[in-house]
Parts: structure tokens; sequence; C-alpha cells
């Protein structure tokens, strides 16, 4: 099989990637146990090309062809950046007005951190359904693993479910996505996250991560999941270890290929406090504003982050001094 990264140019007379505000001249063939090459765009059958160029629709009504913030709400007592600091639904609507730039924000009631134990689909229900209800008006994201919960927060006013475990945690999800009408957010991990990452392997992360996306992609669809309802997200930190993260946001670009929206999720994670020197995650903006704008002169349409207004910032900035050849947007 032929995986193929787009490598966008600031500078170039080439298609838009994926419809988008990045150009690119050049394709990186990947093939497993061999040497990639580099060709130009031109030399590519339609076929293989097609992915990388078609526009990619709106998502939730968040256009796909400029990038979009996802904002994290975790209302949770034991997440690894704001645990317990929004539990209250007073306090939850604070933060949301706090991260009024955001396109989309995320309500997560369960940590997926390493290491976390699984809490019951009651307890997470708990959580999520009076925030919800409190941010009604706003476009949201319900972050969780499990069929009732997802249920629940769509019937509460979630338009979209951020699924770590890309529906294989729960044999009702996909099922119940399909039959809510909301959309989906497919992501990779490897294992659970009280073990995933004891000894992560993979023969090429990227291709080992892409193959399974792709796989998962193919069953939320058999399951009447429609492609333009859905998006892929490589779940950095999610039974990686740093090596395996950074590879990936190297060539986060190979997703283009799978024809949908990619989602990145780095916010705060520790390998950016291992390279960054913050140990404290809340010390961690700087560096996840670095990593998200390299994944935006990638193409990758959302970035779901904890620093809202900051990131929003950087990208208007980003665009403003040079690299952007997009839409406008505000």
């Amino acid at each position: 099989m032929r995986y193929l990264r787009p490598l966008p140019a600031t500078i170039s007379d080439g298609p838009r990637l994926a419809g988008g505000w990045m150009r690119f001249d050049r394709v990186e063939i990947c093939e497993r146990d061999r040497r990639p090459v580099i060709v130009p765009v031109g030399d590519l059958p339609e076929a293989e090309l097609a992915p990388l160029i078609a526009p990619r629709p709106p998502l939730c009504g968040i256009p796909m062809d400029r990038p979009s913030i996802m904002g994290i709400l975790n209302v949770t007592p034991d997440s690894f950046s704001d645990g317990g600091l929004f539990v209250h639904p007073d306090a939850a609507r604070t933060q949301a007005d706090a991260m009024s730039r955001a396109d989309i924000l995320d309500i997560g009631g369960e940590s997926t951190r390493p290491g976390a134990a699984e809490v019951s689909a009651a307890v997470e229900i708990e959580r999520v359904h009076p925030v919800i209800a409190a941010l009604r008006g706003r476009a949201l994201s319900i972050d969780t693993r499990k069929a009732p919960v997802a249920q629940a927060a769509v019937a509460a006013g979630a338009v979209l479910v951020n699924d770590v475990s890309a529906m294989t945690f729960d044999a009702d999800m996909a099922a119940t996505i399909a039959a809510s009408g909301a959309a989906v957010c497919l992501m990779h991990a490897q294992g659970a996250p009280e073990t995933m990452q004891d000894d992560p392997r993979y023969a090429d992360v990227a291709l080992d991560v892409y193959d399974a996306l792709a796989s998962r992609v193919d069953a939320a669809v058999t399951a009447g999941i429609p492609r333009d309802r859905i998006m892929v997200d490589p779940g950095i930190g999610f039974g990686k270890t740093q090596d395996h993260n950074l590879d990936l946001l190297r060539r986060i670009a190979l997703f283009h290929g799978l024809g949908l929206p990619i989602l990145l999720g780095a916010s705060r994670k520790r390998f950016i406090g291992a390279i960054g020197s913050a140990p404290q995650a809340a010390d961690r903006m700087p560096g996840t504003l670095a990593v998200t704008l390299a994944a935006v002169a990638q193409g990758v349409q959302m970035h779901r982050v904890h620093d809202v207004t900051a990131v929003a910032q950087g990208i208007a900035l980003w665009r403003e001094v040079g690299g952007y050849d997009g839409p406008v947007w505000n």
C-alpha cells in the first residue's frame, strides 16, 4: 500500500490541501519496508490525488477551510491539567465565557489521562449534563467513550461525540451516533488509559495509526454514519512515547489521505513539558502554541486546546505574518 504525505509550501502554484489554506506541490510516497520517495504532485494519478485536494465540508457548521479551535472544558476531579476547576456549572459557564473564541467546546466527564480509572456512565452523565444544559446555544462536543453518555449529551444539545476509543470501547456507540445525527471524532489510542503508557510499540507509528483510523472510519460508515460527519484524530499521547508523538506531528499531513478533517489534541501534554522544561501542565501554553502552528502549517483543521485565547491570537498572527493563502476568517 502507498501512503501519501503532501508537503505544504508557503509559496506554491500547487493545489490547495483539502480545499483549505495551504498549497502543496510535492508528495512523499511512503511504503512499508521501503525508503520514502518525493515526487511532484503532477506525477500522481488522479485517484490518489483526489483525497488530498477534495474540499472538506463544514462539520457541525464549522468551516473546515480555515483553522478552527475546540476549547477543552473538563468537569472532572482528576484531569491532568484542570481537574476539579470547573466541576460546578457556574465555574464551567465562566470558563466557557473565557473561551469565547472557540468554535466548539468539548465537555468531558471522565479523565482519560495515562493511569486514569474508568468511571460509570451514570457518574459521567451526572457531571456533564448540568454543564451542557447551562451552555445551551454554544456549539458543544461530548468527550466520552460510552454510548449512554453520548446519547444523553446529544439529547441535551451536543453536536459532536469525541470518542478517544474510536467507538471500540462501547459496542453500542456506533449505532447510537448514527441514530443521533451527531458528528463523531474517531481518535486513535493503543490500549486503555490505565495501561496505555506502559510499553507502547509500533512498526511505523504514522502508518500504523493511519491504518487503524482507516479501519475505524470504515466501521463508522458501515454503521450508518456519513463521511461528512466524521473527523479523525491521531491521538497524541494515547499509547505513544515522546518519539511516537514527535513522529506523528512531523508527518501529520499524511492523515489528509483519509479524505476527512483532522483534529489535533496535543494541548499541555507531557512531551511538551519534557521538551520545553515545563513540569507544570498550566505552564505549557507556549509549547502548545508552537505545536499548533506547526500543525496549522500542515493543513490540520481543528485544534483541541486549553488556552483558547492565546492559540487564537497565535493563529491570527501566523495568518498575517505569512504563509496564509486561504479564505478570510474572523
